[in-house]
């Protein structure tokens, strides 16, 4: 398959770059073929710009520059992957404005008042995201199944992807031995990517409660 594989975390050498290597390997093992799209290493500008407008005005056509040359990296892929870490229990900024402009009406979606329909052409998308919270905070309140509505369903459904394999892994701050189990779970994911399974998959060595915090990895 063609993967396009989305990375957002400003430093390279993080925990959620070991992450995307541990993936990227795996999907080597299994002969993808995968374009990396680095977009703090790329300098993506995610601020919506007046021009952006355009899409609502005389077409996706007329988009600027930097989001069809993303487009066309969306449009050569067969499925998309997003490694990330969890902030504020969603995307980074930098991936969310990634979205807000590449993803735009008329190309991965068409908005009616009566109905929306999702356009983009990709057979399943994967999520695997770092976070600093343990897994019993995220079931307490509920987070990882708010995360899966907001992007699995909200963003990646709403856009006409179905099949989505979002991946959690929580206290990578602290938990030395689940940072070396993740990083085999997201090369087995890699490995595995043709599988058509979803899940949500939020997986602990640990079950003992640790304070909610934000992840730097």
């Amino acid at each position: 398959m063609r993967i396009l594989t989305v990375f957002a975390h400003p430093n390279r050498n993080s925990y959620s770059g070991a992450v995307l290597d541990a993936f990227l390997a795996g999907l080597g093992e299994a002969g993808h073929e995968c374009e990396l799209a680095d977009l703090y290493r790329e300098d993506f500008d995610p601020r919506l710009k007046p021009a952006d407008y355009a899409q609502f005005t005389t077409g996706p056509g007329d988009m600027p520059d930097d989001v069809l040359r993303e487009q066309e990296r969306v449009g050569r892929a067969e499925a998309i992957a997003f490694v990330f870490p969890v902030w504020w229990w969603s995307f980074p900024a930098m991936l969310k404005g990634w979205i807000d402009r590449v993803w735009c009406n008329g190309w991965a979606y068409d908005f009616t008042v009566e109905r929306s329909i999702g356009r983009l052409d990709l057979s399943k998308a994967v999520l695997l995201c770092p976070g600093g919270s343990s897994a019993d905070v995220y079931r307490r309140y509920g987070y990882h199944e708010g995360m899966r509505r907001c992007i699995d369903v909200g963003v990646l459904g709403y856009c006409g992807i179905d099949t989505v394999d979002m991946h959690i892994f929580p206290s990578v701050d602290d938990d030395a031995d689940g940072r070396i189990e993740y990083l085999k779970i997201a090369e087995r994911v890699g490995r595995d990517f043709a599988k058509r399974d979803p899940i949500v998959d939020l997986s602990s060595l640990s079950q003992i409660d640790r304070p909610t915090k934000r992840s730097k990895e």
